[in-house]
């Protein structure tokens, strides 16, 4: 009797608090995103599972879980809290991104520097509501819709915010069929969306190959603290154009990032324990970062609308709203809005400029951000 007592009292069962079930059920609901919505199901299904894992509760004696030093989850979360994954995706993105729609009209790379506002603005709020400093740099680097950059950013300014960070990211990176629309029609007429934009130039070879070295010296000489995410980013998409290292690209676009993106959602997922998530500033980091990206949408639109102003040939101001860096989800979020009114208006190609533009952006607004409120 006393070995099945003590077996009982070891169980899940025994240990298990309500918060936990709570979290357990947002997994499962992630799960059910992904799998019926096609929500980002790549990020919000190994998150879901990471979720439900890291909720399962044991004895304080066993280590098991992501803050348990010697645990196998430990050393897969270890690439999360050191900063080690995100520039293995941004290697990843790298070599799958085409640069070429943003080089043949460099305007738009505009809207996807307007839509960094986001970032800027809930940094202010979040300052207002009592977060410090480091922390309101954390929070508002989601308005850049940028998982990866928020992962990176979070671990060098608040690591212990870093659970409800990631997750409030890739929660709105999935929700951007749901969230842009809305903010896209309020601030557009139809006749604005209605607008069709020229077909982009035919890039060259050689400013395909060159741009990604200039743009890595110009961003980083700015904002040095962009340096792992950038160079990483430059490198991959310099290994697609340079037409010589196209197994490395392969590699790189498909198999790392894949693996990176399991690792990665899985352990963010696991880190979210109930006793460390459900509190007043993960809450509160959420309304913050629904707020950032909705500020981001609309700082990409009215940017556009406003850039009309000057221009002889009109942008369409659903472009402005890929500005975030969703990539390509945004894009297709844009597509998707300016078929709606004309099913003849490809966008998507257009749209494409700003949101690469945004990748860049969010991740040299995170270099700026570790710089200045590092101390």
């Amino acid at each position: 009797m006393a070995f099945l007592y003590d077996f009982l009292r070891t169980t899940g069962f025994a240990t298990m608090a309500p918060g936990n079930v709570v979290m357990i059920l947002i997994g499962i609901i992630f799960i059910g995103l992904a799998i019926a919505k096609h929500y980002e199901p790549l990020l919000l299904l190994p998150i879901g599972f990471g979720i439900i894992v890291g909720n399962i509760t044991y004895i304080d004696s066993m280590s098991l879980g992501v803050y348990d030093e010697g645990s196998v989850l430990y050393y897969i979360y270890f690439g999360v809290q050191q900063g080690i994954f995100p520039p293995l995706i941004f290697l990843g993105i790298g070599a799958m991104t085409d640069f070429s729609t943003m080089l043949s009209n460099p305007k738009l790379v505009l809207l996807g520097a307007a839509a960094q506002v986001g970032i800027f603005l809930t940094l202010l709020g979040a300052l207002y509501l009592g977060f410090t400093p480091e922390e309101a740099g954390a929070i508002g680097i989601i308005g850049g819709a940028d998982g990866p950059t928020a992962i990176f950013l979070s671990a060098k300014l608040a690591p212990h915010l870093l659970g409800a960070i990631a997750i409030a990211a890739y929660s709105y990176m999935a929700l951007v069929p749901v969230i842009q629309p809305p903010i896209m029609r309020l601030l557009t007429t139809r006749k604005e969306r209605l607008i069709r934009m020229k077909q982009p130039r035919v890039i060259s070879r050689r400013e395909r190959i060159c741009f990604p070295i200039a743009a890595f010296l110009i961003a980083t000489l700015i904002a040095p603290g962009s340096l792992a995410l950038l160079g990483m980013l430059f490198f991959g998409n310099l290994l697609k154009e340079s037409g010589v290292t196209e197994r490395l690209a392969e590699s790189a676009r498909h198999s790392l990032i894949d693996i990176v993106t399991i690792l990665l959602g899985f352990s963010v997922g696991a880190s979210t324990q109930a006793k460390t998530f459900l509190t007043d500033q993960s809450l509160g980091i959420f309304a913050l970062g629904a707020a950032s990206f909705a500020i981001a949408t609309a700082g990409g639109v009215l940017f556009a609308k406003f850039m009309n102003l000057f221009l002889k040939e009109k942008i369409n101001p659903l472009v402005g709203a890929a500005g975030v860096s969703a990539v390509p989800d945004s894009a297709r979020v844009v597509q998707m809005v300016g078929q709606q009114e004309d099913p003849q208006n490809y966008l998507l190609m257009h749209a494409m400029a700003p949101n690469v533009a945004g990748v860049v952006g969010s991740a040299i607004a995170a270099g700026i951000l570790w710089s200045v409120m590092l101390k």
